[in-house]
């Protein structure tokens, strides 16, 4: 049987901007690449960190196309949103055409109907691939909550649907999903500051943000929760967790933009209506990033 893709550390990657407002290719390739060679085992390109609700339908299938050609074998694994069924069907599609090996599929922007409807959305993306797919359930950002009971009925009706993204914030889903069935589905922890929570419960790979900016530090952290080195993943947890609750404010692409400013020279653009933060929201960041990079630890590649 073929290895699932949705495991171990996925980077939810960002999309650079230009400054006339398209999408950086050149930048996103050179970012794509760094990640997988720096330990992440694929890439998420097109998720809310990516900005996938603001780029228009050519955009999207020009960032698969310029990931997958940099990706080689490793996984690409886009999220399919958008705000229709039809249209997130057509976008599931093409990402198996251009080569991506595993789809994220989010529940539809902006509708916030009862749970047949978004589940019947989901089932829809799932029917339209034989790509595996990662349900991401994230309720507060996408108002559509998959309970447990709900996903087992969709990965009972859908063998393609093999793992979930839990964003709930709750790690008692990781448990009660293995518990319902732990032998189909793999759980992965979908908030950057629930890491060694959810893999204690048994998740089996972290959808992480700060990984943009701090690879080897995410990768490292990951690598001892795994294998059960308590006490280097506390450390290393303890000097990361004021930088990875960044992930969990309303301004998480912002303020993850900026992050990889001012660690690796990124340019912190993002796409209107969002904004680069200011005033207080932006002197923390900053005050965060400052006293993590004074103390730094050493992590080798």
């Amino acid at each position: 049987m073929r290895q699932s893709p949705f495991r171990d550390v996925l980077s939810a990657l960002t999309t650079p901007f230009a400054a006339d407002g398209t999408v950086d290719h050149t930048r996103l390739a050179l970012h794509a690449r760094a990640q997988l060679e720096q330990g992440c085992s694929g890439v998420i390109p097109l998720g809310s960190l990516g900005e996938g609700a603001a780029l228009d339908e050519d955009e999207k299938r020009a960032v698969l196309r310029t990931i997958v050609d940099v990706a080689g074998t490793r996984p690409v694994l886009p999220g399919i949103g958008a705000t229709s069924t039809r249209a997130a069907v057509r976008l599931a599609e093409d990402a198996a055409e251009l080569g991506c090996r595993g789809l994220m599929v989010l529940p539809p922007y902006l509708h916030r109907g009862p749970v047949r409807e978004t589940a019947a959305h989901v089932a829809a993306v799932l029917r339209a691939t034989a790509l595996p797919c990662m349900l991401y359930n994230n309720p507060a950002a996408y108002g559509a909550d998959f309970v447990p009971e709900v996903i087992v009925e969709l990965a009972q009706a859908h063998e393609n649907l093999v793992a979930v993204k839990e964003s709930s914030g709750d790690v008692r889903r990781v448990t009660a999903l293995q518990a319902l069935r732990g032998d189909r589905l793999a759980v992965l922890v979908g908030l950057d500051d629930l890491l060694l929570e959810g893999v204690a419960a048994g998740a089996s790979g972290w959808v992480a943000g700060l990984v943009n900016a701090f690879p080897r530090e995410a990768v490292a952290l990951y690598d001892h929760a795994r294998a059960g080195h308590a006490a280097a993943a506390q450390a290393l947890y303890h000097w990361f967790l004021p930088l990875l609750r960044l992930d969990t404010l309303p301004e998480f692409v912002q303020l993850i933009k900026l992050v990889q400013h001012v660690v690796g020279g990124a340019d912190e653009r993002v796409r209107p209506p969002r904004l680069p933060v200011q005033g207080a929201l932006r002197d923390h960041a900053l005050a965060i990033v400052e006293q993590a990079l004074a103390q730094r630890p050493e992590v080798l590649p």
